[in-house]
This record gives C-alpha cells, structure tokens and sequence, in this order.
C-alpha cells in the first residue's frame, strides 16, 4: 500500500465516480481503476460495488478508509514539518471554488501561489458551495472559496467579504422598475437561478420562502454566462450578488435593489483544522497578497 493508492480510495469513497474521482486526484481514469485493483490484488479482496450507476465502497473498503485517511495526515504533518524549515512549499496543494465569487479573485489567486512555489503539485477544481463543503469536509479539498455558512461542522470559516444581492429583468419585465422591488411582487414570477449546489440558490430559495414567496425557477444553470443569456432572451428575471450584474454581458438589463431585509452575499474560505502550511499560506497570499 502507497499514499498513491490511500488518496485514490478515499477520493472514490466520497465521489463514488471513477470519472470525477480521477479528475479531482488528477489521474487517468484508467490509472486511478488500474490503482484500486491493484490494492484490491495486494489485500486480496474488493474494495468497491461497482454499478453502472455509482460506485460504493464495500465492508473492507470502509474497514481501509480510517486507516487511509491516517496514512495522509500523517504524510501531510510530515510535509509541514519539513515545509517549516524552509520557505518553499512542498507536496499537493488542493483548491476548490464557486465560480465568479466576486469578492475574490481565484484565478489570480492560483497564478501567485504557481509562480512563487512551482515545487507545489497545485490542482483546482470548481463545483457549487454546497458540494465544495463537502469535499473539504471529506478530505477531498484543502481549501475551498464558498458563499455559505451552512453545514460547515468543524471546518475553519475565513470571512473575505460581502456584497447586496439585486435582481436583474429584462425590457418590458413586470419587475422592471424605477425603485427597489418588493418581496410580493415576485410571487409567481418565472426566475432563472442556478442549481442547488450553488450557494446563491439556497439564499435565493431561503429568502423567498421565509417572505412567503414562491418563485417559479423555469431555467436552472451552472454558468453565469448562461444566466446572463437567458435573462436577455426574457425567459425570467433573476436574483444575483452585485458584482455579476456589473459583467459587460448584463449591459442592457434593469438593476434593481432588493428588499432591505434579503439576504447578502459573504463569500468565505474554508479549511479543516488540520489545514497544512501550504494551505495557511495560501490564505495569507489573500489577506497580504505580498505574503510569501
């Protein structure tokens, strides 16, 4: 057994996809299949239900999974004492982001920290703020950028910033209007939001249900882009942080305050507490981007 073959299992175990697994640990499909038979050969039993649907891990698979999760924190905390006596950054540095956050940017983030630790095996991946928590939360992510507060558990919560939201209507909209809207005119209107997943969803959904509102989400996306679109083409009026209403591609639409008791929008960091210095040192680069 290797930590090769320990990050691959538990890296399955949560995603229960040889797909998204192998893209996430930044392997071959094949590789990663090729790796788990081969512990399956070594400890001379399966490990994983394979079904065409998903895949699950067997009793022997979740007897392996604690000890496997051991092997990494400790080949992690032996990275981070070594990383303590220099100033370069070693090992795999794992970073997961809601698209277009807004108050920070990811990109230029991930740029800083390739350019002043190449020696760092850096990967990134973007989901929704509901499914980035839990691949924190499951060891899959060191460190994820998120718009919600909720089920974070025992995770470390970083706040970088907040912003209004405000609904976005196309010409000739009923909700195209000279003032703020009000929580009754958006009963029954057609909205497009993004899908459940994404944090602006459960804010969105939360408002509208406590204000005794029901939406009719005719068009659900996994794009800003597509959104923005959408939106154009009068197909609904949609409820969006601030500063996606400020992209080049919402010019033309009717920006309007929502009511001042909605929700906003708090854009955070998250880690576990057993977050390593590569992960620590990633969040001072946001903090004091002239931090090394």
């Amino acid at each position: 057994m290797d930590l090769r073959q320990m990050e691959y299992l538990v890296t399955l175990a949560a995603e229960q996809q040889f797909t998204r697994a192998a893209a996430i640990c930044g392997v071959s499909q094949s590789g990663l299949s090729a790796a788990i038979r081969g512990l399956e050969r070594e400890l001379g039993t399966r490990l994983f239900h394979r079904t065409t649907r998903k895949v699950e891990p067997t009793d022997a698979g979740h007897a392996l999974l604690p000890h496997a999760r051991t092997m990494l924190a400790q080949a992690a905390a032996a990275r981070e004492a070594v990383e303590h006596t220099s100033r370069r950054l070693l090992g795999r540095l794992r970073v997961g982001a809601e698209q277009c956050l807004g108050v920070v940017d990811v990109n230029a983030l991930l740029e800083r920290v390739r350019r002043r630790h190449p020696l760092l095996d850096l990967h990134f991946t973007q989901a929704g703020s509901h499914e980035l928590t839990l691949r924190v939360r499951e060891g899959v992510l060191d460190v994820a950028f998120i718009a919600t507060a909720d089920r974070l558990g025992t995770l470390e919560r970083i706040e970088l910033g907040r912003q209004p939201l405000v609904l976005l209507a196309p010409p000739g909209h009923p909700l195209n209007v000279e003032r703020a809207v009000e929580w009754a005119e958006l009963e029954g209107q057609d909205f497009i939001d993004f899908h459940e997943s994404w944090a602006i969803r459960t804010l969105n959904d939360a408002a509208g249900e406590a204000h005794g509102v029901a939406r009719r989400v005719r068009c659900t996306v996994n794009d800003v882009h597509t959104l923005l679109d959408l939106t154009h083409r009068g197909l609904g009026a949609a409820i969006v942080p601030r500063h996606v209403a400020a992209k080049p591609q919402a010019a033309g639409l009717t920006i309007r305050s929502m009511p001042p008791d909605a929700p906003g929008w708090t854009v955070s960091a998250i880690t576990s507490a057993a977050a390593t210095a590569s992960t620590r040192r990633v969040i001072d680069l946001i903090r004091t981007p002239d931090a090394a």
